[in-house]
């Protein structure tokens, strides 16, 4: 495997991951049953992608990204921050497009760098893109 594809496919596997420790902390505040059911599909999107990545590198015996204590923890402070004063739906739908922005943002600066990888691995990460994409459109009518 090229350590381009290798990168990639980390990179799908950070952002999945971080989004569904997002989603798993954030979802005790959550009040609308609506928003609910739609984190819990995003948690299964997620899940799926992170998979699909995770397949890939373990099959070709690549290094698989670990996500630390203190990322985690970083996580679950911002979130529990930034809903302290206010959790509401609109709130939650707030932080969660934001967090879909920066795993894009994060995606699109890792496919720019990483150039030379297949098509398979290439192929995942824009499934992740075009996954937070959507979910970001289905949010907004949260706000």
């Amino acid at each position: 495997m090229k350590k381009d594809d290798q990168e990639i496919l980390k990179e799908v596997q950070k952002n999945s991951s971080m989004a569904i420790n997002a989603i798993n902390t954030i979802s005790e505040k959550v009040h609308d049953n609506a928003l609910q059911q739609e984190l819990s599909k995003q948690k299964l999107w997620y899940s799926v992608i992170q998979n699909k990545a995770t397949d890939r590198l373990q099959n070709e015996r690549a290094e698989e990204y670990h996500t630390s204590a203190m990322q985690d923890l970083m996580l679950k402070g911002g979130i529990q921050m930034n809903t302290f004063t206010n959790c509401s739906t609109s709130k939650i739908a707030e932080l969660m497009i934001q967090g879909s922005n920066r795993g894009i943002t994060s995606m699109w600066k890792s496919m720019n760098h990483h150039q030379n990888s297949g098509n398979l691995s290439m192929e995942v990460a824009k499934e992740l893109v075009d996954f937070e994409q959507k979910s970001i459109a289905r949010l907004k009518k949260f706000l």
